[in-house]
Formats: C-alpha cells, sequence, structure tokens
C-alpha cells in the first residue's frame, strides 16, 4: 500500500499479473487495503489483455 501511495498520481508504475483484475480484491485479501489499492489503480490505469495460448513450452 504505501509503494501505491508515494507513486499515486506523480509516477509511472507497471504490474505485471498473472490473474485477472476481477480476482485481485480476493486476492489482497484485506477489504479496506483492497479498495485503496484497486481504487488508485484500476481505475486510473491503462490495460492490456492478453488472449490466447501461453508461448510457454508446455511439458
Amino acid at each position: 500500500m504505501e509503494i501505491i501511495e508515494d507513486r499515486h498520481n506523480r509516477k509511472a508504475t507497471i504490474i505485471a499479473s498473472q490473474f485477472p483484475v476481477a480476482s485481485w480484491f480476493d486476492i489482497i485479501g484485506e477489504e479496506t487495503i483492497a479498495d485503496a489499492i484497486l481504487d488508485r489503480i484500476v481505475h486510473t490505469s491503462h490495460r492490456f489483455e492478453l488472449k490466447g495460448e501461453s508461448l510457454r513450452k508446455k511439458l
């Protein structure tokens, strides 16, 4: 939370995740912190959601 708060509306922050944004709230867990983080990140973001097969080799 401190990192997001320090950078909010001042600097760019790049976040890469294998989880969809819709599940971030549950992953963060603590409701108050999740609301604060997601409010600062999601509503002012440029999102790129990749679709298709993984480029990693499957075993």
